[in-house]
């Protein structure tokens, strides 16, 4: 399972940004798909997640502000409005995959990608 990451990049507080990640390989089964990120010394947090049925969770820093959708099975968007300096991060998209042949979830991680917030 590889999962591709795109978006990102540097905007200005108030300003808007918009990531996607899109999940490929065989016989996908994907249950929860979401964002996670590290800011500079601090340990990775949960910033939004959604399941198959839609169902969305949200940090409380980014409540009101983020909107995660997910597209289809295999894709996401993460739609990042009113940014803050501490929005800042390495933002990594994160997905959990059912295997049918060994009835297992496994967490799958895509390549970080870069938000920075100027003030």
């Amino acid at each position: 399972v590889q999962l591709q990451a795109s978006g990102g990049g540097l905007v200005q507080v108030g300003g808007s940004l918009k990531l996607s990640c899109a999940a490929s390989g065989s016989n996908l089964h994907i249950n929860t798909m979401g964002w996670y990120r590290r800011a500079p010394g601090k340990e990775r947090e949960l910033v939004a997640s959604i399941t198959t049925d839609g169902t969305a969770t949200y940090a409380d820093s980014v409540l009101g502000r983020f909107t995660i959708s997910r597209n289809s099975a295999a894709n996401t968007t993460l739609q990042m409005n009113a940014l803050k300096p501490e929005d800042t991060a390495v933002y990594s998209c994160h997905a959990n995959v059912l295997s049918v042949v060994l009835w297992t979830t496994t967490d799958y991680w895509g390549q970080g990608t870069q938000v920075t917030v100027s003030s």
